[in-house]
């Protein structure tokens, strides 16, 4: 007998496979503007000033917890992981889990879909 496996996009989403990513719809990055609009109270863009979080101008391929003059958690400073889709995705689908006693307040962004279009609007627009 042979068995075969299924597994649900949103649960290899949860572990931040970049596979993953671009197994669903494609990533929309005018609807991740939207979406980032839910962060702009605490991070910066694209000037590098710090706010109540991070800039994120640069944030991928930038290691985690290193953005210049930002007082990070010690647990996000310790966290040895470089920002890219995967492991952004991962973040964001939980940043308590993901990195705990870090200091974002935020709910996740529970759905993937929206992650990938946040995810595709910072590599466009963060640099």
């Amino acid at each position: 007998m042979k068995l075969s496996l299924i597994v649900p996009a949103v649960m290899v989403l949860s572990l931040g496979g970049a596979a993953a990513l671009a197994a669903g719809p494609a990533a929309d990055p005018a609807k991740g503007k939207a979406v980032f609009a839910r962060c702009v109270v605490c991070h910066d863009l694209n000037t590098g000033a710090n706010r109540i979080g991070p800039s994120l101008k640069g944030v991928i391929g930038r290691k985690a917890g290193t953005a210049a003059g930002y007082a990070y958690s010690p647990a996000m400073k310790k966290k040895a992981v470089t920002w890219n889709a995967a492991t952004l995705n991962a973040y964001l689908a939980a940043p308590a889990a993901y990195v705990p006693g870090n200091k974002m307040t935020m709910a996740p962004i529970a759905n993937p879909q929206d992650r990938a279009n946040l995810i595709a609007y910072l590599q466009q627009a963060a640099k």
